[in-house]
């Protein structure tokens, strides 16, 4: 039995356990169900980031290693580049303050950051789709 049959049996069982707990969730009255689900959903998330960190992994050691590091030091600069052009004092702080979350220029920086990361890389999957589907058009 190969490792995608595991993994799909695995996944089916985990949609089925989800499943019972939501329809007990549902049926009932009680919030601990809660805890079930968020359970499931903690096992789950666990299993998918310990597959995809096995896989990378995996993938730089068997594949190529030069064209592996090139891409994460892109990612890497895409990163930096946000984070430099994030200014963290967009807005004022005063109001979330005031309300008690502690929000500083620094973790506005940050979230500005991930903004401006999410942005680039996003606009650059769009133009990389459109691009690949042109070159299969124009390779007719």
């Amino acid at each position: 039995m190969n490792l995608y049959k595991i993994l799909k049996y695995l996944a089916y069982a985990l949609g089925i356990i989800g499943a019972v707990f939501a329809l007990m969730l549902m049926t009932t009255d009680s919030e601990s169900m809660i805890d079930n689900i968020l359970v499931v959903t903690y096992i789950a998330l666990f299993i998918v980031i310990a597959l995809i960190l096995i896989y990378v992994l995996k993938g730089i050691f068997a594949g190529n290693i030069k064209k592996t590091l090139t891409t994460v030091g892109l990612f890497l600069g895409v990163v930096l580049i946000s984070y430099f052009m994030s200014s963290g004092t967009d807005l004022d702080l005063k109001q979330f303050n005031d309300k008690g979350l502690g929000i500083t220029e620094g973790i506005s920086k940050n979230v500005g950051a991930g903004l401006y990361a999410f942005y680039f890389l996003a606009v650059i999957a769009v133009v990389a789709t459109f691009l690949s589907s042109a070159k299969k058009l124009l390779n007719r």
